[in-house]
């Protein structure tokens, strides 16, 4: 068989055009890397659940292209989804909870709707922090009680970070081609970054988020997560679009991404540099940053330096997400229909404490909370103060494009602005530090504006060549 480990979306696509491989041999590929590396005693265990129909879904997709049928560009390549993403299938969703193990969705989400259409075999569910890392305050970052513990693709005593762990880990270690993740604050954009990854948190209202467990319809947004740009870059291109079942998306338009995939995307491009939280980082990342800077000029770019700003959001995603994780969470499990399954919050909070030895190992501090101290009806005045002030956060930010003339903003660390904006924010691996941990950095641009994060990072990425597979 050809070698496979981190093999492009684009060369699968070519080797099974030409017969080199079906989409079956490859499935078979990853469920032996799972077993070998992830399910083993002491794997990385980012694998939660895998897809029983998976041989024969590949099989038929293999029967097809022998018929001279291609879906899109995703036919016969195998996926795997954050537990949080409904299945219309033989798969649970569970968001890493025991209250909702048992739990079959009645309805595919959108965006997992659009990557059938296009041809994507769903390979299995990953492991993540536990209702989004949103049930207690201790919990460690990529553990469930569901699924136990997710570990570091490149060393398994190291933060894999989350919350979309699982995500990030069954990617960087070559158990899928890629994966969907989903982000409130920082769970794409930080697992990407700690394994060495691509991520792309992008535009709130580019893909629907109807179908996922939530914690903020303010906030949430699904994502690509993938090991180049270009994998990246056509997993965001298949589930962009508008929804009818979530209006944020009124706006969403499907883009061309591949063709801002430009080796000299650095040429003439405006990148503002972000030096917030440079004053609490090592020499080793300052360093990179400096060299990183440089390379971009020297392949065309423009940097400019962005001047402080007083742009933060403080308290208020907590308010944001306090108040809308309870009317959320309740309306999702409305949708599931089974009479075993949790209708409301209260009753996960039950289940729990029934479960506690099994269930609560972190505890649930933060849905208890959310349960006695929110009325579920988005009525409290700090609440709608929040939202009021996130419009004038969100205008604030764009004004720093307008005023820079920049395309995009590169910066050290997440600044957790693009997340409470709703702005895209990308990541990508950029060196290996001393202690052979990737050090990754991100980049920022205006709402709807992903193309410009694709061209510079594909250019950057060609010329670095930072990516190093982890040693598993």
């Amino acid at each position: 068989m050809m070698k496979i480990e981190e093999i492009t979306i684009t060369e699968l696509q070519h080797a099974m055009q030409n017969r080199e491989i079906t989409s079956k041999e490859l499935v078979l590929y990853y469920l032996s890397r799972i077993a070998l590396i992830d399910k083993c005693e002491g794997g990385l265990n980012s694998v939660l659940e895998l897809n029983p129909d998976v041989l024969f879904i590949a099989d038929s997709l293999d029967a097809m292209r022998v018929n001279g049928t291609i879906l899109g560009p995703l036919h016969g390549i195998p996926v795997m989804l954050k537990d949080n993403i409904s299945t219309h299938d033989k798969m649970h969703t569970s968001a890493g909870s025991l209250a909702l193990q048992n739990n079959y969705a009645l309805y595919d989400a959108h965006i997992v709707k659009l990557l059938r259409e296009a041809g994507a075999v769903i390979l299995g569910k990953t492991n993540m922090i536990e209702f989004a890392n949103y049930m207690t305050d201790n919990m460690p970052c990529g553990y469930s009680s569901r699924g136990g513990q997710t570990l570091n693709s490149y060393d398994k005593t190291a933060d894999p970070s989350g919350s979309s762990t699982g995500s990030a880990v069954a990617v960087s270690a070559n158990l899928c081609s890629v994966a969907v993740g989903t982000e409130t604050c920082g769970s794409i954009i930080s697992p990407s970054q700690a394994n060495g990854i691509i991520g792309i948190k992008p535009t709130l209202g580019l893909l629907s988020r109807h179908g996922i467990i939530p914690i903020s319809f303010t906030l949430d947004t699904p994502g690509p997560m993938a090991r180049t740009v270009t994998d990246a870059a056509i997993l965001l291109e298949v589930m962009a679009g508008k929804d009818e079942n979530d209006i944020a998306t009124f706006n969403a338009k499907k883009i061309n991404y591949m063709q801002h995939l430009d080796k000299n995307g650095l040429n003439g491009a405006r990148i503002g540099i972000h030096r917030m939280f440079t004053e609490n980082s090592g020499k080793e990342y300052l360093d990179l940053m400096e060299k990183i800077i440089q390379i971009m000029k020297e392949h065309g770019a423009e940097c400019v330096e962005i001047p402080v700003h007083e742009l933060k959001s403080g308290d208020k995603f907590g308010v944001i997400m306090n108040n809308e994780f309870k009317f959320g969470i309740n309306y999702y499990l409305s949708s599931f229909g089974h009479s075993n399954a949790p209708k409301n919050l209260q009753e996960i909070i039950l289940f729990n404490q029934n479960y506690a030895k099994e269930a609560l190992k972190y505890g649930q501090s933060t849905l208890i909370n959310c349960q006695n101290n929110m009325s579920g009806n988005l009525t409290e005045p700090d609440y709608i103060n929040a939202l009021i002030d996130r419009e004038k956060i969100m205008q604030g930010f764009d004004s720093l494009f307008t005023e820079n003339n920049v395309d995009v903003i590169f910066c050290l660390a997440g600044t957790g602005l693009p997340a409470f904006t709703g702005f895209p924010c990308m990541t990508m691996p950029v060196g290996m530090g001393n202690d052979n941990l990737p050090m990754g950095m991100f980049w920022t641009a205006r709402r709807f504006h992903e193309s410009s994060l694709i061209r510079i990072t594909y250019a950057l990425e060609q010329i670095l060549n930072a990516r190093q597979i982890p040693f598993s």
